[in-house]
């Protein structure tokens, strides 16, 4: 026997048993999203490193540290997405779907990171990612945050709370950050060597250190806030006016810059205390900048992702995952002329009773073992075909859950019988 080949760390399997809540999140999304009129697409896992370059920002920790690249038999350096909102981006513009059109898109799937596995942090874990783009104003910022609040109540998650902020426009930005350099520079010494190295390219990246020492003077820093443009600082009220007026509780945390630099404007955090140090659920905010750096025509766009593994874990904490579904109905059958016909029988009983779940007994075994199996799945009913049923063009028909013995059904009723058993309308 050979060495067991294990998974790769910070890479995980869902099993069948947690696979249930993964189902009833992605159904809820997928049916809130298309309420809202958000269509689904699908972009590859794999694109150019240069995208996330260009989009996310060379001196951020993701394209630092945390991807995942390589060079293929053609001499491109290629990367395993570690975000999703530049592949959409990237779809949109070399898809020709900008010119003057206005789209709500999203898509699921898995995202790369080399990072230090934790609880609520994987190398490969899953996001669904809402973006909208050709939408300039507060309020698809206000309805964006709004359908997130409106998931939190669907799945049952209580343990979440809203921080927001502002970045302004990358002029305001840019004199916020003359005011920032020379604040760190006149405390330079008390700066790790992380944030030193950044001090000129992306001074902004400082106020994301997670560094213990550093945030005692971190805290002591200018404010962006308190250097917003006047048109910046209208579109932030507006938002906030527009939550209060929905009732989505929030706070402003004026040193929420979040980790990519495609972002302007309005940025948002969903964060819990239920995940220890991994606290941000749902985070996102506008590019109005982004598609023009990758070469499209200048488009306003705003989005978010979610993390699937921290809100499922949420899910989990709160009792709100589905129960595992049932089995409706297990065949079991007996005899070699019964063998040959049950396929056949349940095939047809599967076409009559679409949405049922029906499992046909298969590799053999005695009476006592397949009903042990029936026990086992759940079943409401039990089917039984033996020869002597065969010949006499009937089913034996028996209750699981509820008392009643066995009764015999013309092959023609079968359908009809199964149905009102499981629907609770036996006399």
């Amino acid at each position: 026997m050979g060495q067991t080949i294990q998974p790769v760390r910070g890479m995980n399997d869902v099993l069948p048993a947690e696979i249930g809540a993964w189902q009833h999140l992605e159904a809820t999304a997928r049916e809130l999203l298309d309420a809202y009129g958000y269509e689904e697409l699908r972009v590859p896992v794999v694109e150019r490193t240069e995208l996330f370059k260009r989009a996310i920002g060379e001196l951020t920790d993701v394209v630092e540290k945390e991807m995942y690249t390589f060079t293929d038999q053609g001499g491109d350096s290629l990367t395993l997405r570690p975000e999703a909102t530049a592949g959409i981006v990237r779809a949109v513009i070399t898809n020709g779907m900008l010119r003057g059109q206005r789209w709500k898109l999203w898509c699921s799937g898995p995202m790369f990171r080399h990072e230090r596995p934790q609880k609520g942090r994987y190398r490969q874990f899953h996001q669904i990612d809402v973006e909208a783009i050709g939408f300039a104003g507060p309020d698809v910022d206000a309805e964006l945050i709004a359908l997130t609040a409106r998931l939190w109540r669907r799945l049952g998650i209580e343990r979440v709370r809203l921080e927001i902020n502002s970045l302004g426009t990358p002029e305001s930005r840019r004199a916020y950050r003359e005011r920032l350099v020379a604040y760190f520079r006149a405390h330079e010494s008390q700066l790790d060597a992380d944030s030193r190295r950044r001090l000129e390219a992306n001074p902004l990246r400082i106020l994301d250190s997670k560094n213990p020492q550093m945030q005692e003077l971190i805290a002591g820093a200018p404010l962006l806030t308190e250097h917003l443009d006047p048109e910046s600082r209208e579109h932030f009220d507006a938002l906030c006016a527009a939550l209060r007026s929905i009732g989505v509780e929030y706070r402003v945390n004026p040193r929420l810059v979040r980790g990519l630099d495609y972002y302007t404007r309005t940025v948002f955090e969903w964060i819990t205390d239920a995940l220890g140090a991994q606290d941000a659920v749902c985070s996102g905010g506008r590019y109005d900048g982004l598609i023009a750096q990758l070469g499209g025509e200048p488009t306003p766009a705003v989005g978010f992702a979610m993390g699937v593994e921290r809100v499922v874990e949420l899910m989990v904490q709160a009792g709100r995952v589905p129960p595992p579904r049932q089995t409706d109905v297990y065949f079991i059958v007996s005899g070699a002329r019964a063998s040959e016909q049950s396929l056949r029988l349940v095939e047809s009983l599967r076409d009559a009773l679409p949405g049922r779940r029906i499992e046909l007994n298969l590799g053999g075994g005695n009476f006592k073992t397949q009903f042990r199996r029936a026990d086992r799945s759940g079943a409401r009913v039990a089917l039984i075909l033996g020869d002597d049923e065969l010949a006499r063009g009937v089913v034996a028909l028996k209750p699981l859950r509820r008392e009643g013995g066995q009764t015999d059904c013309p092959m023609d009723e079968l359908a009809a019988r199964v149905e009102a058993e499981l629907s609770g309308r036996v006399d």
